[in-house]
């Protein structure tokens, strides 16, 4: 199971809670995150990917299935793309593809680039998000490293079967973006929820029942 930005393994609790009951599970914290080890260079997608490989070499995975939500969906991309071992896969909530965009964010960018060039950076936090300002300097580049790249290359490759579950509601990954997850991935579904970025929470048990069918058909 794969967390998201700024969360940790313990947002899957109603997940892990569930599937411990017919499935081995294995829930990290990703590197900066939760407990594990904080960071010491800007970690980009494919070192998380790479973490999250090794995970699966040193419990011994022929074949494994991966819950990845949000960022851990980017990781998640980028791992299918060429692991074979992964059965199937479980998006909700995925990040890692290039969003469209409102002509108020072009508006927005177009301001900052200009105020860039003539006001001292500190000055221009109002176009920072809260959880961005929060960063440690070695995470914000880390950050930055993550949200520039485009995944959808990736997703194409991905050739096992993928779940994707999206939130009605949610705003930070929209339904949109994951109907173009859904064309990408050639043996994928999609399925949408009452809730938002954490539906998977929200309605845990409805959740919960629909990746238990997907897993476990066939």
């Amino acid at each position: 199971m794969l967390h998201g930005y700024l969360s940790k393994k313990e947002s899957f609790l109603k997940q892990i809670g569930f599937f411990s009951r017919f499935y081995r599970v294995i829930a990290v914290d990703m590197t900066g995150f939760g407990e594990a080890e904080e960071m010491k260079k800007p970690f980009s997608v494919d070192d998380y990917k790479e973490e999250i490989k090794r995970v699966a070499d040193e419990i011994g995975a022929e074949k494994y299935n991966l819950l990845a939500h949000s960022f851990g969906a980017r990781v998640a991309i980028k791992l299918a793309a060429e692991d074979k071992r992964i059965n199937k896969i479980v998006f909700t909530g995925a990040a890692g593809l290039k969003p469209k965009r409102s002509l108020k964010y072009f508006f927005k960018r177009a301001s900052f680039l200009l105020l860039k060039k003539l006001v001292p950076r500190e000055k221009l936090g109002v176009f920072y998000s809260p959880d961005y300002r929060g960063l440690s300097p070695v995470m914000k580049e880390s950050f930055k490293l993550i949200v520039a790249e485009n995944l959808e290359k990736y997703a194409e490759k991905i050739t096992c079967k993928a779940l994707i579950i999206s939130g009605k509601k949610d705003k930070e990954t929209p339904p949109s973006s994951q109907k173009k997850l859904r064309r990408l991935i050639s043996k994928s579904k999609l399925v949408f929820l009452n809730g938002g970025h954490f539906c998977f929470i929200e309605n845990s048990s409805e959740f919960n029942a629909i990746v238990f069918s997907f897993l476990s058909e066939g």
